[in-house]
């Protein structure tokens, strides 16, 4: 058994509060390293000889990330205080106990010696998730991109590439027209990119925060979208950028000009007066050395309240139901705490999505943020759908890795994308292979959590990277790939018809890499589904499967699949 490959710790990540008197308990091991593990527990406070509450639960393997396997079990109890140690087996029948001392050939007698879950307090840290958003799709919209109420000619709507500055005349009122296509194509919740005044076309540098950019419309323009857009089942979500302004923000400006002698200094981070901005390096921070874009301070007092008196204006306002958080990795902990704080209050059932670009669980322990663009996703399914430079297993191993590392409560609600306003479009990264698209679309939206649509995909837009993959959304319908279309309706009412697809029980994961074969087989109240992810032009013989019925096209599957696709067996 390879002891270094064993890990747990009594945190709030390993162990943590499901719902009151319920707990999940969580272990690493080495890859097919061990037989069996039991979780082997006792109540703190009370001696044996009053009572005896040693209790054995058999844990099970959940997730395998390549390297190592995730063993997870549920414990209910009431107790002031729980200790618990691991017993683990190997396939030639040693065994080892792992506690809080180490490995023990023997159960460790010293209750000392044991990990260690007082209950008030992992229940009073308990992850509390909006439950509505759960398994929602999730669609993406740049709006001065998406759609208009005013007239736009064809040939500035449909220019490609586009330039960073072209002005399409996107407004608020557009997307309100387009509602109910988003609610036909199988939509939940709309994501808007920033909305707020602005001197450019991507609003990431906002002036001010508390106005509609005159551009989109008017307070009441977004009012009237998001109760149109409840009216139909669907949810709307802001963009909030709270690392960064524009020069032009009423505190940079007044920065800017007072120097040191501003009340606004705290605000930011300056190191040098005056500040200058013409330097290759500004003396001041800014995203990404970019002088159009000074760094907030958040640390501050007064302007970390301002920003979340901004995350409560618009909930109150306008009705949203949620924020996602721009560059939200690069602000402090302590923000967002308040931030969660401040909004949960209020709006406990209002969503929080941070924007990080990797493994993200110091932000994911139930006091900061409900959610994370997954972007290790959208990495793992262009490597394997698009660049084929990911092997079938491996491709589950970095889903393994999430699923053993990520938050129970977290998990249902991350936000699986396979491209974004930051990245070049799917189709463009696919080489303009629609076959490949169409495999990574799948392979979206047949997984567990929220799956994030980038406007146009759905009718293989495409385009480089930024500003090349934010081009007018084509509406015209001899623009349109019809059967891109139809596929992605097609997987969305699967997602909806079969809850087994993404909610069910793992039953069967296996990786056929030298074929460049997925399968997944899941099964929930009765139903067994059987998901099969193929990235190569080759034919791969599964004649067990044969005579299963292929739910997206209705046929009755051969026993053969042949050429990049993917299938939903039942």
């Amino acid at each position: 058994m390879n002891y270094a490959a064993v890990w747990h710790e009594a945190t709030s990540r390993f162990c943590f509060c499901l719902e009151p008197g319920r707990f999940l308990f969580r272990v690493q091991t080495g890859k097919d390293d061990v037989k069996s593990v039991t979780l082997h527990s006792r109540d703190k406070y009370l001696p044996l000889q009053w009572k005896d509450t040693r209790l054995a639960t058999p844990m099970k393997r959940v997730a395998c990330d390549g390297l190592r396997d995730y063993y997870e079990a549920e414990l209910s109890f009431h107790v002031v205080c729980l200790r618990y140690c691991f017993e683990l087996e190997d396939f030639d029948g040693n065994r080892v106990f792992y506690s809080n001392s180490g490995f023990t050939k023997e159960m460790p007698q010293d209750i000392e010696r044991l990990f260690d879950c007082p209950q008030t307090l992992r229940e009073e840290e308990r992850f509390q998730v909006p439950q509505w958003a759960a398994g929602k799709v999730v669609y993406q919209i740049f709006p001065s991109r998406f759609a208009t109420t005013r007239s736009i000619s064809e040939e500035v709507w449909y220019q490609s590439p586009i330039s960073a500055k072209a002005d399409l005349g996107g407004n608020l009122a557009g997307i309100t027209q387009a509602l109910p296509y988003l609610r036909d194509l199988g939509v939940d919740v709309v994501y808007m990119t920033p909305i707020f005044r602005s001197h450019s076309t991507h609003k990431y540098d906002t002036i001010d925060y508390l106005t509609i950019d005159p551009s989109f419309g008017t307070e009441e323009d977004l009012c009237r979208l998001v109760e149109k857009a409840h009216g139909l089942g669907l949810r709307v979500i802001l963009d909030g950028v709270f690392n960064h302004t524009a020069p032009e923000f009423f505190a940079f400006a007044d920065l800017k000009q007072k120097g040191p002698d501003s009340r606004y200094k705290n605000w930011y981070y300056p190191e040098s007066f005056p500040l200058n901005s013409e330097l290759f390096r500004p003396n001041f921070k800014c995203f990404g050395y970019y002088s159009g874009m000074p760094k907030l301070n958040l640390r501050d007092k007064e302007t970390a309240a301002y920003f979340a008196e901004v995350g409560l204006y618009w909930l109150r306002k306008a009705g949203i139901d949620g924020w996602r958080l721009d560059v939200a990795d690069e602000i402090s902990h302590d923000f967002w705490r308040q931030f969660r704080r401040a909004v949960k209050a209020e709006f406990p059932e209002a969503l929080i999505v941070g924007e990080i670009w990797h493994h993200a669980p110091d932000f994911l322990e139930g006091d900061q943020w409900d959610s994370v663009m997954n972007y290790p996703f959208c990495r793992a399914v262009l490597d394997f759908a698009a660049e084929g430079c990911l092997s079938a297993s491996g491709f589950l191993g970095a889903l393994g890795f999430q699923r053993g590392n990520t938050h129970t409560a977290a998990y249902p609600l991350l936000w699986n994308l396979i491209d974004s306003h930051d990245t070049p479009r799917i189709l463009h990264l696919c080489g303009e292979d629609k076959g490949k698209h169409r495999l990574a679309a799948a392979l979206q939206l047949l997984s567990p959590g929220m799956p994030m649509i980038y406007y146009g995909d759905e009718v293989a837009m495409t385009g480089g990277k930024d500003p090349d993959c934010r081009r007018g959304m084509l509406w015209d319908p001899k623009r349109q790939d019809e059967e891109m279309l139809r596929w992605y309706k097609r997987l969305l009412q699967l997602r909806r018809e079969i809850p087994a697809i993404t909610q069910g029980e793992t039953l069967r994961e296996e990786a056929a890499d030298r074929e460049g074969l997925i399968r997944i087989t899941r099964a929930l109240g009765g139903e067994e589904v059987t998901l099969l992810f193929h990235n190569q032009e080759g034919a791969v013989s599964l004649p067990d499967l044969a005579g299963k019925t292929d739910a997206i096209t209705g046929k009755v599957f051969p026993g053969t699949i042949e050429g990049i696709t993917a299938m939903v067996l039942r």
